[in-house]
C-alpha cells in the first residue's frame, strides 16, 4: 500500500494512541472524524489496522501496521535530517519526565493541594512547551502534542480537574502519548 501524509498520520496515531475509537483518534490527529475512519477503513483493507469489538474495543494496528508505521516514521526522522534534534528534545523530555510524575502522583494523593498542584503544572509546562515547540519545529506532527497539552492545561485551570490525569484528553493522557512517539520516532523499544 502506496502511503500518504493523511493516511500515515492516522495510522500513527493509532500507534500512539492504542486502541481507540474514531472519533477519540481524530481529536488526538487533528482531524475529522469522518476523514480518520475513511482512513481506517482503507488501512484495515490493507491490513495494517483491525477493529476490536466491545465496550473497550476500537481500532488498532496489526503486526503489520507496526512494522509499516516504524519504517515510515524512521524514513521521515531521516528525510527530513531532524534526527539529532529529536533525540536532544527527548534527552530534555526524559529529564522532565519524573517531575511530572511526581506532579501527577501529589494531584491524586493530596486534593486538598491541588491548587499548588494547578500552579506547579502551570510553571512545569513553560518548560515542557519549549521542548514541543523544539519538536514542532523539527517534524511538525508534534504540533498537535503542544496544542493538546496546552488546552488540557487551560481546562484545567477552569475548573475541569479531569484534565490533570483522568479524561482522556487530560495532561497525563497527552504527556503519555507523547513518549509514545518520540520512542517510536527514535526506535527506542519501551
Amino acid at each position: 500500500m502506496h502511503m500518504t501524509g493523511l493516511d500515515l498520520l492516522v495510522l500513527h496515531t493509532v500507534r500512539c494512541v492504542g486502541v481507540a475509537g474514531a472519533r477519540r483518534l481524530a481529536e488526538a490527529a487533528g482531524l475529522l472524524e469522518p476523514d480518520v475512519e475513511s482512513e481506517l477503513i482503507d488501512l484495515a483493507v490493507a491490513g495494517l489496522v483491525t477493529r476490536e469489538p466491545g465496550e473497550f474495543g476500537g481500532w488498532g494496528l496489526t503486526g503489520a501496521g507496526r512494522e509499516a508505521d516504524a519504517a515510515r516514521i524512521r524514513d521521515e526522522l531521516d528525510a527530513a535530517g531532524v534526527r539529532p534534534t529529536v533525540t536532544r528534545a527527548y534527552g530534555e523530555f526524559m529529564v522532565l519526565n519524573p517531575e511530572l510524575l511526581d506532579l501527577f502522583t501529589a494531584w491524586q494523593l493530596r486534593p486538598d493541594d491541588r491548587s499548588r498542584v494547578l500552579a506547579a503544572l502551570g510553571d512545569f509546562h513553560l518548560r515542557a512547551d519549549v521542548v514541543c515547540a523544539e519538536l514542532a519545529g523539527a517534524l511538525f506532527r508534534f504540533q498537535r502534542y503542544r496544542d493538546r497539552l496546552s488546552h488540557a492545561l487551560a481546562r484545567a485551570r477552569a475548573g475541569e480537574q479531569g484534565y490533570v490525569t483522568d479524561d482522556l484528553a487530560s495532561y497525563h493522557t497527552v504527556w503519555f502519548q507523547l513518549h509514545e512517539d518520540l520512542l517510536v520516532t527514535l526506535g527506542i523499544p519501551r
